[in-house]
């Protein structure tokens, strides 16, 4: 750049963008502030109309040549008059040069430097009609053809059709270059993307994603300031918005992983389009012509390192080659035998997983022609050198971030999705940027919004970073979830007179409790309530919800004497007694106060027949998968200890009948923390078609498991579609009572859990917020990776504007109860901490290792 000359900004708008009036005003809007705010010369760089380069692609195949170019001539003059413009006067010669091409001799040959031509009018034409309305606008614009300035190279080994119609360009810039372009006397230029010169002075094209790629050319070749691609859609994202609405807007990435995400599924930006800012140091950014008050998505060099899971994407359409030989082991030249058949059919290889007698690679559709007679041919050709099987048609889900390898550990949810499916290949890039699954196509289906859940729930996606993670696409969509104050907030006061008299301390508000129990109890299809009390036992807790109508599920004999000696008017026909691997003696004494039992295997029937002959009880099945927020509280599947397998169902039935054995009630609960609200008419629908091959069966219990919104962008649970699909079921099945045992979804957000600040320290960058409690009040971060808020309590009013780790006194590396937590950078000792939605499995799993002792606790509220 000449000394003094003013920097460039580059903008690029797509087809949908230069398609309506008010999309030209908004570009020229938009040049004229950009011109403005930061001193530079604006180049625009457009696409054709939409729709319209598929309509050039049929033309140049010979596709009823006169009527679409009538077609198109009629659409741009129609688009003229619209804009006010004279058709004749603005792209008379334009429109002639189209209808030329139609009646030019080479079209009946259809040569490549013809295609080339027909598919370039496009961009001229939209380019051309949008400088002269801008110009009719006041604005000072000026047009130029991308021809002049974009030079296509020619590459060793590329076909005759890569180098007319998916060129690659110079972009190395240079001071002649610079002061060249410079001397076009208009502020501001407009000129097309997708179109390039031939080295024989014709016309070329970029191919897909040309216009992006235009704009990233000519960003690199002007050292411009910063190259934006501006569309209909704000930035890159987690995952596709249409798939997974929770999806978080990616505000910053490097170069690298952008071109990850952008080639493993992304659309809203072309994955050729990276390379050229990227080798000259030209930052990036994806904005939204409809939305400008979001960040978008900004792209460069100088981005900070996140490590974590920044995207999940799907590919569909994927194509597995597997090749097995056994004499490949140690066989020189094999691999090279068989890539030089690839290249021999002009197949390029995406993935590559081998073995000693095995290798396998994916070929991806979009950028690989993969006909089936191309598939055959290359079949005969492998089968000379191994045997070959076509594993069609395959889905490719990748993870895409920083420090992969770093993250398998926080991957064992997405293990776990992935191993009730039938896994082809597992594919981890040698940069550490991503990890491949291929699957068969049909299995992926709805399988994005619970892989991107499960990456947010286990810390793999770490979106509470605000450097790298915006608004989700919900929110985006629909507003900022408005969710009203915790209750805590109200209680400050009362809250901190509690902490005062010593912490830690758990303290209760009965009032959102009984706002929970009477939620689920006004559900018409439920006919019997029960709280599992292994979430919280507190006494008090006990009798408000047996007030509130709800019966009592214990899983041990010590909370069976908890109960009845802390409520002992309640009727024992409301209790249930479901243990998991108990001891004779429980069941003899569950049975002999006359509560119900649960059993969940044979064994214990062919041990002690003496105990259950003549009863009634309760047989727990596991259905054979499980559900919920982590492995651990996965209680179905081969892997967990609950529940009688549904293929030990007519054994157990069988035993049961020679004991005189009733069985008068089905159960299963297959996880916690289940956000979806059609699971449980789902278990419902397997139990009662169990059901009725017993005859005896009176109730079906679906168990508990229901989740709360513990993160601050999580969604509250749709008790309504809960309680839709609950009733449509109970319809369809109204001869067996329906029973529910939630714990969690009742107490969890009702408690918070009070600490005191001992130290704040700083250990090489990362600062640490010491409490006089941790893991041994609160276990659920430590086993689950629970993600629990955490605020200062004590400058509840200041800015949370600083990053620190909470962490407790026990000694151990994993006391740790929030990594990365936003809190008051004066937060000092002696400040109280609380940690929100506490209620639930806190006080339950508190212990005194390193004897410290237990936390106190408190009631608030009727």
């Amino acid at each position: 750049m000449t000394a003094g000359a003013r920097p460039w900004v580059v903008l690029k708008f797509g087809g949908t963008s230069v398609s309506r009036r008010n999309r030209w005003d908004t570009i020229g809007r938009l040049a004229a502030k950009r011109m403005a705010d930061e001193d530079v010369r604006v180049l625009v760089v457009v696409s054709a109309l939409s729709g319209v380069t598929n309509e050039l692609q049929a033309i140049s195949q010979g596709d009823a040549v006169d009527a679409r170019i009538g077609a198109l001539v009629d659409r741009h003059r129609a688009f003229c008059a619209e804009l006010d413009l004279d058709p004749e006067t603005v792209l008379g010669q334009r429109l002639g040069a189209l209808q030329s091409l139609g009646t030019d001799p080479r079209a009946q040959s259809r040569p490549l430097d013809w295609q080339a031509e027909v598919l370039a009018q496009g961009e001229l034409l939209s380019s051309t009609l949008g400088a002269a309305y801008l110009r009719t606008q006041g604005l000072d614009f000026g047009w130029c053809d991308a021809r002049q300035w974009l030079d296509a190279v020619s590459l060793p080994n590329a076909s005759d059709w890569a180098q007319r119609l998916a060129v690659n360009c110079r972009h190395e810039s240079s001071a002649e270059f610079l002061e060249r372009f410079g001397t076009q006397a208009a502020p501001m230029l407009l000129t097309q993307g997708f179109i390039a010169r031939h080295g024989d002075g014709g016309t070329a094209i970029l191919g897909r994603g040309g216009s992006d790629t235009s704009a990233a050319y000519f960003g690199a070749l002007l050292k411009a300031r910063r190259v934006e691609i501006w569309t209909d859609v704000p930035g890159m994202f987690t995952a596709n918005p249409r798939e997974v609405p929770d999806a978080r807007l990616l505000t910053r990435l490097d170069y690298a992983e952008a071109q990850e995400i952008a080639t493993t599924g992304a659309k809203v930006l072309h994955p050729r389009s990276i390379a050229p800012c990227r080798d000259a140091g030209v930052p990036m950014a994806i904005l939204d012509t409809e939305r400008f008050d979001l960040p978008g998505t900004r792209i460069d060099a100088s981005a900070t390192t996140v490590a974590g899971v920044k995207a999940i994407s799907r590919r569909n359409g994927i194509v597995l080659v597997s090749m097995e030989s056994i004499g490949m082991w140690q066989q020189v030249g094999f691999l090279a035998d068989v890539f030089e058949r690839f290249k021999r059919h002009g197949l390029s290889v995406d993935l590559i997983g081998s073995s000693e007698t095995n290798v396998t690679v994916s070929l991806d559709p979009s950028e690989n022609l993969v006909t089936t007679n191309v598939l055959e041919a290359l079949s005969a050709d492998l089968s000379q050198v191994c045997r070959v099987k076509v594993i069609a048609p395959c889905a490719a889900i990748t993870l895409v971030g920083r420090g992969m390898r770093s993250l398998l550990h926080k991957l064992s949810d997405i293990w776990a999705t992935f191993g009730r499916e039938r896994v082809h290949l597992i594919s981890q890039s040698s940069n550490d940027l991503n990890l491949t699954f291929v699957i068969d196509e049909a299995d992926a289906d709805g399988m994005l919004p619970q892989l991107h859940a499960e990456l947010v729930r286990g810390g793999a996606m770490p979106v509470l970073d605000a450097s790298v993670f915006g608004p989700s696409w919900r929110e985006i969509a629909h507003g900022k979830l408005a969710r009203p104050a915790p209750w805590w907030a109200g209680a400050r006061p009362a809250l901190l007179d509690a902490a005062r008299t010593g912490t830690p301390r758990y303290v209760y508000d009965l009032a959102t409790m009984r706002e929970r129990a009477r939620a689920l109890r006004s559900v018409e299809a439920i006919s019997h309530c029960f709280y599992a009390m292994k979430a919280n036992p507190h006494p008090e807790l006990l009798r408000a919800l047996v007030q509130e109508g709800f019966g009592l599920e214990c899983v041990s004999q010590a909370e069976l004497d908890h109960v009845f000696a802390h409520v002992p008017s309640l009727l024992p026909q409301r209790v249930l007694f479901t243990p998991s691997f108990a001891p004779r003696r429980e069941y003899e004494a569950a049975f002999a106060r006359g509560v119900t039992v649960t059993i969940d295997s044979v064994e214990a029937l062919q041990k002690w027949p003496e105990v259950f002959r003549g009863q009634r009880v309760w047989l727990r099945l596991d259905l054979g998968h499980g559900e919920g927020h982590h492995e651990k509280v996965r209680t179905g599947g081969v892997a967990a200890k609950f529940g009688l397998p549904v293929a030990r169902f007519d054994a157990f039935l069988a035993l049961a009948r020679t004991l005189d054995l009733r069985i008068t009630g089905l159960h299963a609960h297959l996880g916690s923390g289940i956000d979806n609200p059609r699971h449980w008419r789902e278990v419902y629908a397997q139990l009662a078609g169990l059901a009725d091959n017993v005859g005896t069966v009176e109730t079906i219990d679906i168990g508990g498991g229901l989740p709360i919104p513990y993160t601050p962008d999580a969604q509250d649970f749709d008790l309504a579609l809960w309680r839709d699909g609950l009733e449509e079921i109970k319809a369809a099945y109204p001869r067996y009572g329906l029973v529910v045992e939630p714990g969690r979804y009742l107490v969890a957000e009702c408690g918070v859990l009070l600490l005191g600040v001992t130290q704040v320290i700083e250990k090489d960058g990362v600062r640490r917020v010491g409490a006089d409690a941790g893991m041994n009040a609160l276990m659920r971060p430590a086993m689950y990776e629970a993600w629990h808020g955490i605020h200062n309590l004590s400058r509840l009013d200041e800015a949370n504007d600083t990053a620190f780790d909470v962490v407790g006194p026990i000694c151990e590396s994993g006391d740790v109860l929030g990594r990365n937590r936003l809190l008051p950078g004066a937060t000092a000792e002696g400040d109280v901490l609380l940690v929100a939605d506490a209620g639930a499995y806190g006080m339950a799993m508190a212990n005194t290792y390193n004897l410290r002792a237990l936390p106190q606790q408190d009631i608030i509220g009727p």
